[in-house]
Order: structure tokens, then sequence, then C-alpha cells
């Protein structure tokens, strides 16, 4: 497993012995003490309130492709359907985090949209799910705790409060210490979570069985590309194949599905991604 690179570099005493450090130092100590307990995912939920101005905070634990491990959030009742059980139960699959994980993304701090295909924004997973919680800008803190376990720190701003750039300066600038916080919080307490973990059913293979026997396995990935959010030219690029190409599968995509569109394209999978759920008791 990796881990936090070796400190480097002189540190800022003016920093250090300034008012505006003492703040800081007083959280981090806070969550050191709390690193091997049940109350850190809290506690690390409060700090960075303290230092950034975020909406929501989600933290989940992904395993392979096993479907997410919610461990920690602040989403309420009303909204649990929306933001949790929605996101838990498919949409995490076109979610730029979960792709970013599954490609091998385990260090740091990062902006979705950064992350995200160029044409994220204008995706049915963006207005379906993302947009629907009010949700503008997202930046996740990446910690791999362990060989094949990475969690997550999820937080989410809407229109009324933007992410400022000092803020995700910030939040890079303190991610090491949170990927050291979290390998240790997972070290005592990732036990109670590691059963569900291993339990989580694999509705990644709602990918591999969509449109099976009528897709070829090319369009197949054409589909998976186009609706995480890429362009034609994006999955092009992709694939290392011509626009035009892309544009053929497409179209042979929507005859042999029998759609007219990547809005009913979308509905369809996510039809499909309910019943492989269902089939395998998730």
């Amino acid at each position: 497993m990796k881990h936090p690179p070796p400190p480097t570099g002189e540190l800022d005493r003016d920093f250090l012995a300034g008012r505006g450090s003492a703040g800081w130092h007083r959280h981090l100590a806070g969550l050191i003490q709390a690193a091997a307990s049940r109350d850190l995912p809290a506690r690390l939920e409060q700090t960075l309130r303290a230092l950034v101005p975020f909406d929501t905070i989600l933290i989940n634990t992904y395993h392979g492709r096993q479907r997410p491990l919610l461990i920690h959030d602040d989403y309420p009742a009303e909204s649990r359907a929306q933001g949790i059980d929605r996101y838990l139960s498919e949409a995490y699959l076109l979610d730029p985090f979960f792709t970013a994980v599954r490609e091998g993304l385990d260090r740091g701090a990062h902006r979705l949209r950064e992350l995200a295909p160029d044409r994220f924004e204008s995706s049915d997973y963006y207005a379906h799910y993302y947009r629907a919680l009010g949700l503008v800008d997202e930046v996740g803190l990446f910690a791999r705790v362990t060989e094949d376990v990475v969690i997550v720190v999820s937080l989410g701003f809407r229109t009324d409060m933007p992410l400022k750039r000092r803020a995700l300066q910030a939040l890079r600038n303190v991610s090491p210490v949170i990927e050291a916080l979290l390998i240790d919080y997972w070290k005592w307490q990732g036990g109670q979570f590691q059963q569900h973990l291993e339990a989580q059913a694999p509705v990644e293979a709602a990918f591999a069985s969509f449109g099976a026997g009528v897709l070829t396995a090319r369009e197949q990935e054409i589909v998976r590309l186009l609706l995480a959010g890429h362009s034609t030219k994006s999955a092009a690029r992709e694939l290392a194949i011509s626009d035009g190409t892309v544009k053929v599968h497409r179209k042979h995509i929507y005859q042999r599905l029998e759609v007219s569109s990547q809005s009913q394209l979308f509905r369809l999978f996510l039809d499909h991604v309910a019943l492989v759920s269902r089939q395998r008791g998730g």
C-alpha cells in the first residue's frame, strides 16, 4: 500500500507563530486524538467546515468494483432518497469519482470538473442526479487506506456558496493530513465495515451485461462513455477511433436497443441496473 511521502522542505515559522495557525492546530490535535475512534468522520466534517464553507459531505468507501459503502454524511431525511439511496443503488456507476478510483486515483484533493468527461454537465446523469441535488461543484479528498480500499471525502458546493480558488488550495494542502488520519481510522475501525463492504453487490456488472447479445463489445464500450458524459470526439479519442466511427456505432446502438435519444438510452440503462441489483439481492 502507498503511504504519504516523507515531509520535505522547511516549515514556515512565521505561520506557526501567528494567531491564524492556532485554530487549525487545535482542530488538528482533536483529529489526531480521534483518529482511532468512531468519532473521526464527524470530527473531520467539523474541521473541514471550519476550513472551507461547503454544503454537503459524503464519506464513501470504495472496494474494487463493488458498490460504494457510505460511512458518513450530513444529508437530511428528506434528501436521502435522491442524495444517498439513488447514488448507492445506481448513479455511482456514472460518477467521475468512482471511475477515477477504478482507474487508480487514490490520493489528493481533486475537483469533479477536473476528472469528469468533456460533456459531463450535458449528460443525463448530471441532469437527473447531480443537478437535482442543487450542486454545481464538488471536491473529493482521496485516501488509499489499504491495498484494495479507497476512502473519498466528497464535499459538495451549491450556487450560493461556490468553491473559491484559495479554498481548493487549502484542501490540497491538508489532503496529506486527511489521508494519514483516514489510514489510522481504517486500521482501528475498518473491521466494523469490512463485512458490509465485501457484501456490496457489484452492480458494475450491469455495464457488462447491458445490451449483451444485441450490442457488440465495442458498442457496449461506447454506451458507457456516452452515458458518462463523453462527447463523440472524446469517446473517439478514448477508443482511438474516428469521430465518424463513433457516430455510426451510436446509430446502430439506438436501432438495436430501439431508442431514439440519449435520454431514452439513459433510462433504459437505469432500468437494467435496477434489474441486475434485484437479481443480486442488492
